[in-house]
């Protein structure tokens, strides 16, 4: 392709780790899945959609030779769903070294969340930052740990719309895609703050335009990609910044920082406001009625 862009040089083997990457079932994150599976890892895939996880998975087992690749339910639109998948996990994993926030939903027409937060918000930032935060305990006690967010490039056009949220006065799909993976690129920042000391490191990352099911929502769209697809990288390529994130050795102490292309990017001034970050983060807490101190 011609935007192939970074590959992963690094040979890290991943033998009694465990990770869990979010929307594994497809795209960039399944081949994420597929790549920590290669190196040795235990990989949990966590979707919404089981029957597609579990073809997934078996394909990875059967092409890895790595049976320690399991399906878990997780509805990130659905914070019940996600109480229920870290409750579980938590029961039957006593380690956790990666965690790899990959889910996400793109240019949706506009609708809510099962708790009434909207769709990409709901998803992408606030269902994330749930997950986390009850995985968190696990991370900190396994350390040295490393929690990846894939984020965008799209952040750039992305703002923190405090007065309106959820996009009741008004809803663009294409900014409230942005508005959210800003959202990752602040949550990420404020989460590597807090977690100075711990041995836990946070960063966030753009994957490059991948043919994905991303576009899946808007038929424009769809043809676009497809006219300019050969600029966009296959899944496989979009997801070795996210396989750099998680592996790398020269990362093992490196935190709060946004990658494309296996090497640290230029972040949005909006992405790089300490302020919003924390205002953002205690607005999520509120939002989910959770205490995070």
């Amino acid at each position: 392709a011609y935007v192939a862009g970074g590959r992963c040089q690094s040979a890290a083997r991943l033998e009694g780790k465990v990770a869990v990457i979010t929307g594994a079932n497809t795209g960039i994150g399944k081949e994420t899945a597929r790549d920590l599976a290669r190196r040795g890892a235990r990989v949990i895939v966590a979707c919404r959609d089981i029957a597609k996880a579990e073809a997934a998975a078996s394909e990875i087992r059967a092409e890895t030779g790595n049976q320690q690749v399991t399906v878990r339910k997780l509805d990130l639109a659905d914070t019940k769903s996600i109480r229920e998948f870290a409750e579980k996990f938590l029961a039957e994993e006593k380690e956790l070294h990666i965690l790899i926030n990959n889910a996400g939903v793109m240019l949706c027409p506009y609708s809510k969340t099962a708790d009434g937060f909207e769709m990409h918000l709901g998803v992408n930032h606030l269902g994330h930052f749930l997950l986390t935060f009850l995985l968190l305990e696990r991370l900190k006690q396994s350390a040295p740990a490393r929690i990846v967010n894939v984020s965008s490039l799209a952040h750039h056009a992305g703002r923190i719309r405090f007065h309106d949220l959820h996009g009741e006065k008004s809803y663009n799909r294409g900014l409230a895609y942005c508005h959210s993976k800003l959202a990752n690129v602040l949550f990420t920042r404020e989460l590597a703050r807090r977690l100075q000391g711990t041995k836990v490191t946070a960063n966030a990352l753009h994957p490059g335009s991948v043919h994905s099911e991303l576009v899946r929502h808007s038929f424009v769209m769809m043809w676009l990609w497809k006219i300019f697809s050969f600029f966009l990288k296959t899944p496989w390529e979009g997801a070795q910044t996210s396989v750099y994130c998680a592996v790398a050795e020269e990362l093992e102490s490196v935190t709060g920082q946004y990658f494309s292309d296996c090497q640290p990017a230029y972040v949005s001034p909006w992405g790089r406001d300490d302020e919003t970050a924390k205002k953002l983060w205690s607005v999520s807490c509120e939002l989910l009625g959770i205490q995070w101190d």
